[in-house]
């Protein structure tokens, strides 16, 4: 069975909506600025990559959303605006056979945040009897599908940072078995908290060295590259059966063609340096989608601008495609742009992809300014490329040693 993506739906720093999205992707945009969620004077970071912009009012009821977290109001946007841009009709659909893979790497972090301050100040009786329901990392997808009628298969995916790519290609797998015609897939976060950037920042994960210059703090690849930095928002792909899709005329990003999940059982934060999983885990997509190595034109990196993942992705890209990835693949991480969304980052890499197969645009890698000897490949520096391609792979890995790839086909 094929399986045709024909919605869109992105909140992100960026731009909300697909079309702002990836107009700021093509122009080489940063999201990232000064901190201002929270004081982060005394935090070692003071850089991230917020959405300022949103009104969850616009895609819920505002009472509903005050019962949310912020994850889940991101989610329930994402989802709006890709049913929205998909002109699919659900009311005319089997609902049975509509599923929701939403998923979240942490869940509601600002709701328990704030109601252990409120338990400490004021006492237990005084935490929120939403509180549970809130924070936990299913409750984007019931939400969702509550707002839709939506009974299908739904289940929280929670893989860290490859969360919004399993969702995906767990969709996949569920419609390839026939127990699905329709799926709202995809990852939301909301993770930029007191508590949240302070973990990080003990980890020593994130960036550091661009504090009173945020824009050029996410440099994947680059050889001064000092860590990460955190991003919020939200990315859904409405996903159909071909056959249905072409039936109602829809309009066809792309279709989602393979993919495939391995773990690298090395360590639960650092990659492994040899890439050994997440070079099975490309190649299994590849068989997946019954592609070779060299038909694959455009891969969506990680890219995560940490020292040790992007020598360590760009070795496993290297041991999968061989002479094609130093001759031919185009490899660029849309994160030096919209920071890393965590659970998110999946899916609005995924659309990314489908976007570039769609204009025949390759995003940039900005910030890309001094080469590094070990990461030696075409990361398509600070300018987007006019190139058409027909294939793209999208990677993802995340604490736990988790990591997802995902194929689009040029539809």
């Amino acid at each position: 069975m094929q399986v045709a993506v024909t919605g869109i739906g992105v909140i992100t720093s960026v731009g909300i909506g697909v079309d702002p999205f990836w107009d700021s992707l093509v122009e080489g945009k940063s999201g990232i600025g000064p901190v201002t969620r929270f004081d982060a004077d005394g935090y070692t970071s003071q850089v991230a990559s917020e959405v300022n912009e949103f009104d969850s009012a616009e895609y819920m009821d505002p009472k509903e959303a005050r019962r949310n977290d912020r994850y889940t109001q991101f989610a329930m946007g994402a989802s709006r605006l890709a049913v929205d841009d998909s002109g699919i009709d659900l009311d005319s659909c089997d609902l049975s056979r509509v599923g929701v893979l939403v998923g979240s790497g942490i869940g509601g972090m600002e709701t328990i945040e704030r109601q252990v301050g409120t338990m400490l100040e004021r006492g237990p009786r005084k935490v929120s009897p939403f509180m549970i329901p809130s924070l936990i990392a299913n409750i984007a997808g019931g939400v969702i599908a509550i707002e839709y009628g939506a009974r299908g298969p739904n289940f929280g995916v929670v893989s860290a940072c490859a969360t919004g790519t399993h969702a995906i290609g767990e969709s996949l797998r569920i419609m390839t078995n026939g127990e699905a015609d329709v799926m709202l897939a995809g990852g939301s976060e909301a993770a930029i908290t007191r508590i949240g950037f302070a973990g990080f920042c003990s980890m020593k994960a994130m960036s550091t060295s661009f504090n009173d210059d945020p824009s050029r703090a996410s440099r994947p690849f680059d050889k001064n590259r000092d860590g990460f930095v955190m991003g919020e928002g939200a990315g859904v792909l409405v996903l159909e059966t071909m056959e249905r899709a072409l039936d109602r005329g829809a309009r066809i990003y792309a279709e989602l063609a393979g993919y495939a999940a391995t773990c690298d059982a090395f360590h639960i934060t650092s990659p492994d340096v040899e890439a050994v999983a997440l070079t099975e885990c490309m190649n299994g997509a590849l068989r997946n989608a019954s592609l070779k190595p060299s038909d694959v034109d455009y891969l969506n990196a990680h890219g995560t601008s940490t020292p040790y993942n992007d020598k360590s992705e760009t070795q496993a890209i290297k041991n999968v495609f061989a002479e094609h990835a130093m001759d031919n693949l185009l490899v660029s991480s849309t994160k030096s742009m919209t920071g890393h969304l965590l659970g998110a980052a999946g899916a609005i890499e995924a659309a990314a992809c489908c976007k570039a197969l769609q204009t025949g645009i390759v995003p940039p890698t900005i910030n890309y300014e001094e080469p590094d000897p070990e990461c030696d490949l075409d990361y398509v520096p600070n300018q987007a490329r006019n190139i058409p391609i027909e294939i793209a792979m999208s990677n993802n890995s995340g604490f736990g040693g988790h990591n997802a790839s995902l194929i689009f086909r040029k539809a």
